[in-house]
């Protein structure tokens, strides 16, 4: 990364620790500010963090194994946390996808290995959020529009992603190969530029190849560490409130704007949010839990779903993380776009 983007960071994350900082003092009696979690709540966050980490890690390497590639479950854990630190560093978390390529083209792993896994693993986050947006919907049904509109949001967002991979695939089984078609032509893709399409539609082409032959037990069992490593984060937010004393606060609202912030924080062009989700959650919940309840809920809450994995991934896989960034544009930068394009993060 340039001097000119760890600028970019320092002052997003300037401005987050700020206004952070300003929801703690605005309005509210420094001697009623509730500021010390409880050991027990504490404790309980530590282990949803760890039981995530090591979740999502069994995620990736079942669905590895799924495609009968080998994977060794440290190097899964490692990529998991480098990903984490390169998301939360890089605008709109961009910087996810090529960290975790590069720890595990680093880890030995062949490039169209690592494509493969990782085309798996997003597939099954995609088809995870929609089991998880419809299961809220029937368990909060009585939660109000509001609630609606986040399940919906959250629904829609993993939906349109399947569709544009179905799409890619119906484009990828006529259009891999040839000059660009007159449809193309008359929105401007030129030879050149089909040429980068086409090299995406055919690994695309050899992605559903591998998904059609994968196992699908261990596609099964991916799929479910992909929910549970979701709800564990999702855990977080009421365990913090409800320790603090809030124990009136909606159940519902605890668990939907969370996700809704996880999922759709990827929009804000800022690393980290550059204090966007702050002050979201400011608005969102100052009506329905105490003010002195609250600097503290967002202060812990944010700890445990971004600064230590911040650190986590520091300390895991930070040296592997910055040579991503800084080869990001190099020879795998087809590879990492596709990827990306997957997630929906381009």
């Amino acid at each position: 990364m340039s001097r000119q983007r760890w600028l970019v960071v320092i002052l997003s994350f300037a401005a987050m620790i700020g206004i952070s900082v300003w929801i703690t003092r605005s309005g509210i009696d420094p001697d009623q500010i509730k500021v010390k979690v409880p050991l027990w709540a504490h404790a309980v966050a530590l282990l949803a963090v760890v039981s995530e980490v090591l979740t999502r890690a069994l995620k990736i390497g079942w669905s590895a194994q799924a495609l009968r590639i080998p994977l060794p479950y440290g190097l899964s854990v490692r990529t998991c946390l480098g990903g984490d630190f390169g998301a939360a560093i890089t605008p709109s978390r961009s910087g996810a996808e090529p960290a975790r390529f590069l720890i595990l083209a680093e880890g030995g792993l062949r490039p169209a290995d690592v494509l493969m896994i990782l085309f798996m693993e997003l597939f099954l986050e995609m088809l995870s959020l929609v089991a998880i947006a419809i299961a809220l919907a029937i368990g909060f049904h009585e939660a109000g529009p509001v609630m609606g509109t986040i399940v919906t949001m959250i629904g829609g967002y993993a939906a349109i992603i399947l569709g544009v991979g179905a799409f890619g695939a119906a484009l990828a089984r006529r259009n891999a190969n040839g000059p660009p078609p007159p449809w193309a032509r008359r929105i401007g893709l030129r030879a050149a530029r089909w040429r980068r399409i086409q090299l995406q539609l055919r690994q695309l082409r050899v992605s559903i190849a591998y998904l059609r032959h994968a196992r699908l037990g261990m596609m099964a069992l991916s799929l479910i560490a992909s929910i549970v490593h979701v709800l564990t984060r999702l855990a977080l937010l009421p365990v913090i409130v409800y320790s603090l004393g809030a124990t009136d606060a909606d159940l519902s609202r605890l668990i939907l704007w969370p996700l809704a912030f996880l999922y759709g924080g990827a929009v804000v062009p800022l690393p980290g949010g550059g204090g966007v989700i702050e002050v979201a959650f400011r608005q969102l919940f100052h009506k329905m839990i105490a003010p002195n309840v609250l600097a503290a809920s967002l202060v812990w809450w944010r700890f445990y779903t971004l600064y230590l994995y911040i650190l986590l991934g520091a300390i895991a896989a930070g040296a592997t993380v910055l040579r991503a960034l800084r080869r990001g544009e190099g020879q795998h930068a087809p590879v990492i776009r596709h990827t990306q394009e997957l997630k929906g993060e381009t």
